[in-house]
């Protein structure tokens, strides 16, 4: 698969329950940060590949499994000198709600963000259920027999009934030693995403966690790949986004998500959805 294709699968939109993708490639590709509307499953299989997730750094192992939540900032760091080959969902919200009867099939994303971890990592009779399970998945997805729908939805929720079954059960992975995770990134990080609308200047930052700004900026950067400027103000588009879906207009979807200057905000929100606000809420949301 060429570059310029798996670069824009990555920033695609979901237009339906969800999606699977097999791909294996061995190229250099500079993945950059991003997020998604849908949640994210990614199954690595092979290569040599460290994945950051909101601060967190995973160097992954094979069959590993990584939970990432809609609106978690994300990206994968590959040698390019080794095949990278892994299976990824790309998972509808509300398609998921749709099943939850007694159990909440979204638990799992709700604790990976809550807990600000995102790794499964299998044993063995689990690793075997999985490879089973994604082997009928992929099978029925090329077998268009009668059913064949509805058959792969029960699947693909036989498989998150299982995803969520381990992942609420694992214990004490944090302690291997290709996790990174920094206790005070962790705080500051959740700090920011509770108080986006708030004063967030480095100033006031460094002043509440004890520590000189420069050494925040140093540290912020080499754990989360992010200057933390460039985090809260993603993290502020990412709001205002959500606002706006949500009915709320475009002004106030400025000063809500923090920004206290449009013209800042305007900009800043061309950058990343390559449309003005009001470009992008005529495109969306007049129908």
């Amino acid at each position: 698969m060429c570059k310029n294709k798996i670069l824009k699968i990555k920033k695609g939109y979901l237009h339906r329950d969800f999606k699977i993708f097999h791909l294996k490639n061995r190229e250099s590709i500079d993945f950059q940060f991003h997020y998604h509307d849908f949640n994210k499953i990614v199954i690595f299989i092979s290569g040599d590949t460290t994945y950051l997730i909101e601060g967190n750094s995973y160097k992954l192992k094979p069959w590993d499994i990584l939970l990432i939540n809609s609106n978690d900032i994300h990206k994968a760091v590959i040698d390019p000198n080794k095949i990278y080959e892994r299976i990824i969902f790309w998972v509808n919200p509300d398609f998921l709600i749709k099943y939850n009867n007694n159990c909440n099939l979204l638990s799992c994303f709700d604790l990976a963000s809550a807990q600000r971890f995102n790794l499964l990592r299998l044993d063995g009779p689990q690793l075997a259920d999985t490879k089973k399970l994604l082997s009928r998945i992929k099978s029925s997805l090329k077998n268009r027999e009668f059913g064949y729908k509805t058959l792969i939805n029960c699947l693909f929720i036989q498989f998150m009934v299982y995803i969520n079954r381990w992942f609420l059960d694992q214990k004490n992975l944090r302690e291997f030693s290709d996790i990174k995770c920094d206790e005070n990134i962790g705080s500051i990080l959740n700090y920011i995403n509770k108080n986006l609308s708030s004063d967030l200047s480095i100033d006031s930052i460094s002043s509440r966690f004890y520590m000189s700004k420069y050494y925040l900026m140093h540290k912020f950067k080499e754990q989360t790949g992010y200057t933390i400027h460039n985090y809260i103000i993603q993290k502020r588009l990412i709001m205002s986004n959500l606002l706006i879906k949500k009915g709320r207009s475009i002004t106030d979807a400025c000063m809500e998500s923090g920004f206290n200057d449009y013209s800042n905000f305007s900009r800043a929100f061309k950058k990343i959805f390559m449309l003005s606000p009001k470009e992008y809420y005529k495109k969306n949301f007049m129908r």
